[in-house]
């Protein structure tokens, strides 16, 4: 039995830290999985600066409220559930993500969640396991599924690996440069043309 694992931010729905960071002209939020490997540090860099510039949750997830889908990633998901069983595996946090569900037709995430402060600064956060996208692909390959993954940055690319299947999509120049024997898509048609092939 075939389950499709995908990353969310960058394949689905842009990046959220991305999107702050425009809207707060901090360019330092700017940095994402895909320059810096290990989640740890960049979340406690992102940390630090939000309370340096006193920011918390509701500033992120007024943020968030504008955020739009990606074009054509409600339709991709749309016509891919009919096929097989999805689950997005994501390094984001529950208090980010549920808005961004809504839009994508309520899939099933496997996501983190933030320490808040009553007043909403954000203390911490709490990762669901480490590795958690590794982790949960192979915790499905030994309940009996074969998965399939695809995913845009570093943090993807232990999953990507581990699956029966793995892609590439829309990811840096650098990343691919760095993993050329993985399969690389642009456009959702292509990705599940892909997918298709191998279930």
């Amino acid at each position: 039995m075939n389950i499709v694992c995908l990353d969310m931010e960058g394949v689905l729905v842009p990046e959220i830290w991305i999107a702050f960071a425009e809207a707060t002209g901090i360019p330092e939020l700017r940095l994402t999985t895909r320059d810096e490997p290990d989640y740890d540090k960049l979340m406690r860099y992102r940390i630090g600066i939000l309370k340096e510039h006193g920011l918390g949750l509701g500033e992120i997830q007024k943020t968030i409220a504008g955020i739009d889908l990606m074009p054509g990633a409600r339709e991709f998901l749309d016509e891919l559930r009919p096929l097989t069983q999805v689950i997005i595996l994501s390094d984001t946090f529950e208090q980010f993500a549920t808005p961004l569900m809504k839009k994508l037709g309520w899939p099933t995430i496997f996501c983190n969640t933030l320490e808040v402060a009553p007043d909403g600064e954000i203390t911490g956060f709490r990762m669901r396991v480490a590795q958690s996208k590794l982790t949960t692909v192979r915790a499905l390959q030994s309940i009996g599924f074969d998965t399939i993954a695809s995913g845009d940055s570093f943090n993807d690319l232990g999953m990507i690996r581990a699956s029966r299947a793995g892609f590439l999509f829309k990811s840096t120049e650098a990343i691919k440069a760095a993993n050329p024997d993985l399969p690389a898509f642009e456009e959702y048609a292509d990705l599940l043309a892909a997918i298709r092939a191998v279930l």
